[in-house]
């Protein structure tokens, strides 16, 4: 069976001299039918009115990843330094852990709405600095303010990676024995914060592991 789809009409047969039709290699014409099939998904998902920002995610109701992050040099609170952050820091109080850069414009717009989240006290707050230079990490959090507990530096990106992350800014939600219940992809703007990120943490904060 022909792994390869011939274009041109169907003759019956080609004239003696005239050149060979062309042959498209099927395999060539993967990546375009991904592509559609991808942008397929997308729009039923946008038409069914569905939050985009709300992708499945194979961690959820797994266990975080095992990782442990120095803490951004030189970066202090209050003029206490702000620790580094791993897996065992999550274990024993519900956490926000929220994946930024100094770099990203929606990390910008989303924080005032982080900081309004630690100063509620209902969660420990986690930052992963992702592929960030310290001093810009140092700037970005000095100018819009910390809300931070620990600060996770992710120099090479291989923690968010083992997260699962699309891209920053993302958020995740973490129950006290550590393991993810929630992620929100993107910016959280004020609507998304009150209606969907909200109740999702309260829910969290109900549960036995809350």
């Amino acid at each position: 069976m022909s792994t390869e789809i011939e274009t041109g009409p169907e003759t019956g047969g080609q004239p003696e001299g005239a050149a060979p039709r062309r042959r498209i290699p099927l395999l060539a014409l993967l990546p375009l039918i991904v592509f559609g099939l991808l942008a397929v998904l997308f729009l039923v998902q946008l038409l069914s009115g569905k939050d985009t920002s709300q992708v499945p995610s194979a961690l959820i109701d797994k266990p975080a990843p095992e990782f442990s992050l120095p803490a951004v040099p030189d970066l202090v609170d209050g003029g206490a330094p702000v620790p580094g952050v791993s897996r065992a820091d999550l274990l024993g109080k519900v956490s926000v852990v929220n994946i930024f850069a100094s770099w990203c414009v929606p990390c910008r717009q989303e924080h005032p709405l982080l900081e309004e989240l630690a100063r509620s006290g209902k969660a420990q707050m986690i930052g992963i600095n992702y592929k960030d230079k310290a001093e810009n990490a140092r700037r970005f959090l000095g100018t819009l303010g910390n809300p931070y507990e620990r600060v996770g530096a992710d120099e090479n990106g291989r923690a968010a990676i083992e997260w699962g992350v699309y891209g920053v800014p993302e958020t995740f939600i973490v129950d006290a024995a550590g393991t993810i219940r929630y992620k929100f992809i993107g910016p959280l703007s004020e609507e998304s914060y009150r209606t969907v990120f909200l109740p999702q943490l309260e829910q969290v904060l109900a549960s036995p592991n809350g």
